[in-house]
């Protein structure tokens, strides 16, 4: 019996699976058409539907966008449903619908045109001034309000930001940021030196008080594992206690004083002002400026600047890579209270000029709240600080013209951050596409490390 060989099995084909594109068309994974679209076209998709798609794809921009627009449909609720006016109207909206329902709008629009007018421009003031040559200050005033307002938040959010990305949680702004403004008002007053040697000497005290009390918790969880939550906050109740004793006699008190007000800075440890002295708006927004420049360099070019970055997403990915924890620790705090030390020298020597109890208010808070909604990213972190400049500049000038609460725009502001740390929230809301990148990145870490 003749036996007949077996054939080997014939090798398969490459076959390539067709991979549903974002625009539901089929596609081979890398961009094109597999079998043509219906028009039978084979090239990518058209650039007004990749746009189409971004703005339904829950990505981090959008997400921050829309919590801000929320944030603002939120208020206006409020503002309706706490004005009398509007409510008795609306209690006859059967009646008379057509008042009713422009109440409930131009009592909105009232109130934020408002906070624009106040924080921004002013249309009326813009068209007295071209029609009259006069008045340019009042145009440009409350965008120098704003610049003002903004600045101690962009330096002092911009540390936390930093602090953030690397994996640690500094809530001591408030704390380095009064003791900045100490050694900065103690150069400013007790030294007598030129301004061009002057100034930039206060600055630098600024940042280095700063950055002396960052490296307290810094040095502490390095060393001794301390958690910097707790450090921080206590660290917050020395510095603001601190100052009450310091002001309370010489040498800061001011001279026959009993209030706890400090001497003044000298004139050449003064900022001087960009647009004259009829604009509040100084060179120290210039500084600010230049340091979220500096720090968006330094995070995303520097060596030390991806280390930190690596050891907040990662801590034992970077201990692999010989990445020093405990010096990363470190450096990050004593960076993170060099901004905030800024930021109290900042408001000190543009502004202010002298320390009393309670200096800084809760800046070194907010500093927490434009940071998370920056993305802790330092060009972030300067959009962040306007818009909640302007909230708190703008709803001054609300609450004169329609005596509206400046308590709404705390409220606009928490609403927002609320959103923010809710993106889950958010895309439910406007059924955005998840792309896994809507979560906010906090790399910090849990009370057991």
């Amino acid at each position: 019996m003749t036996t007949e060989p077996i054939a080997a099995p014939a090798p398969a084909e490459d076959v390539t699976l067709p991979v549903l594109t974002v625009d539901g068309r089929g596609g081979n994974g890398d961009g094109r058409g597999g079998g043509g679209g219906r028009d039978g076209s084979t090239g990518e998709v058209p650039l007004y539907k990749r746009l189409l798609n971004r703005l339904v794809e829950a990505n981090p921009t959008v997400v921050t966008i829309l919590s801000i627009f929320t944030a603002l449909i939120f208020g206006g609720i409020l503002i309706d449903v706490t004005s009398g006016t509007v409510v008795h109207a609306l209690s006859h909206i059967g009646s008379h619908p057509g008042r009713a329902l422009s109440l409930t709008c131009t009592t909105v629009l009232d109130a934020y045109g408002a906070i624009f007018s106040g924080s921004v421009l002013s249309p009326t003031a813009l068209g007295h001034a071209i029609s009259t040559g006069q008045g340019w200050t009042g145009v440009f005033n409350p965008l120098s309000e704003t610049c003002v307002a903004a600045t101690p938040l962009i330096l002092a959010g911009v540390g936390v930001a930093i602090g953030f990305r690397t994996g640690v949680f500094n809530i001591g702004a408030q704390g380095q940021l009064i003791a900045g403004s100490i050694v900065a008002l103690y150069v400013g007053f007790a030294v007598h030196l030129p301004i061009g040697i002057h100034l930039p000497l206060v600055i630098l005290a600024g940042a280095a008080g700063g950055a002396a009390a960052g490296l307290i918790p810094g040095i502490l969880k390095a060393r001794t594992g301390a958690h910097e939550v707790i450090v921080t906050i206590m660290l917050n109740y020395v510095f603001l206690n601190l100052l009450n004793y310091i002001l309370g006699g010489a040498p800061f008190q001011l001279p026959g004083q009993t209030n706890e007000i400090s001497q003044k800075m000298l004139s050449t440890a003064r900022m001087p002002h960009l647009f004259g002295s009829t604009l509040r708006v100084n060179l120290s927004f210039v500084i600010a400026i230049a340091m979220a420049a500096l720090a968006s360099w330094f995070m995303n070019r520097s060596t030390l600047g991806f280390s930190f970055k690596v050891s907040g997403a990662n801590a034992n990915a970077a201990r692999t890579a010989g990445m020093s924890s405990s010096k990363v620790t470190i450096l990050v705090f004593a960076i993170s209270g060099l901004f905030a030390g800024m930021a109290g020298m900042a408001t000190l020597a543009g502004t202010n000029f002298f320390l009393s109890s309670g200096y800084g208010g809760t800046i070194g808070f907010n500093a927490i709240t434009v940071a998370l909604l920056g993305r802790n990213k330092p060009w972030g972190v300067v959009w962040a600080s306007m818009l909640f400049a302007m909230l708190d500049v703008g709803g001054a000038t609300m609450q004169v013209r329609t005596g509206i609460t400046l308590d709404l725009t705390s409220v606009i502001q928490a609403t927002i951050i609320f959103f923010i740390a809710t993106p889950m929230l958010v895309r439910e809301i406007y059924r955005l596409r998840s792309t896994g990148q809507g979560a906010l990145q906090l790399f910090t870490k849990g009370w057991s490390g």
